[in-house]
């Protein structure tokens, strides 16, 4: 039976990679908030950023439903930074009868600090397209973030 694995984790915990290593072991649908934005929109959205990421992943949430229904697992690479989005996104699946399990990065500050700095030497360097973290937008990413309550995820994965 196709689900939708739904994975969870702060900006640059290892949520990419760790979706790219659930593919190697068994085929599935990608889907990804971020690709669609960054490849379809500008990537300023400013002001308009929350208005669109939200109709891309209304968007989104139909798309899995369609490829669980013809068949394929489907993993959604947007983060759940809030309760309330995996609120909504169990929501959504529990109504369609859709099997879902939800993945959780779980990772150090240090290491989360680690890759940010790592990938904002990447951006700096031309070798990474990414958004660059400034100070203020880590401050906001940090007080967004609300960590998973205990039972919440079905798998855990500590960096």
């Amino acid at each position: 039976m196709a689900k939708v694995m739904l994975v969870c984790g702060k900006l640059c915990c290892g949520k990419s990679w760790y979706c790219r290593e659930l593919l190697k072991r068994s085929p599935a649908l990608l889907l990804s908030v971020d690709e669609i934005t960054e490849r379809v929109f500008d990537k300023d959205l400013g002001d308009r950023h929350d208005a669109v990421t939200a109709r891309v992943r209304a968007y989104l949430f139909d798309k899995a439903a369609e490829a669980v229904a013809a068949g394929a697992d489907v993993i959604l690479d947007w983060g759940f930074w809030t309760r309330a989005w995996r609120l909504e996104a169990e929501s959504f699946f529990s109504k369609r009868n859709i099997a879902y399990e939800w993945h959780y990065i779980d990772v150090t500050e240090e290491t989360w600090l680690e890759s940010i700095a790592r990938r904002n030497r990447a951006v700096l360097a031309g070798e990474d397209d990414s958004y660059y973290v400034d100070e203020g937008l880590l401050e906001k990413l940090k007080s967004l973030f609300e960590p998973p309550e205990p039972g919440e995820m079905d798998v855990i994965f500590r960096r």
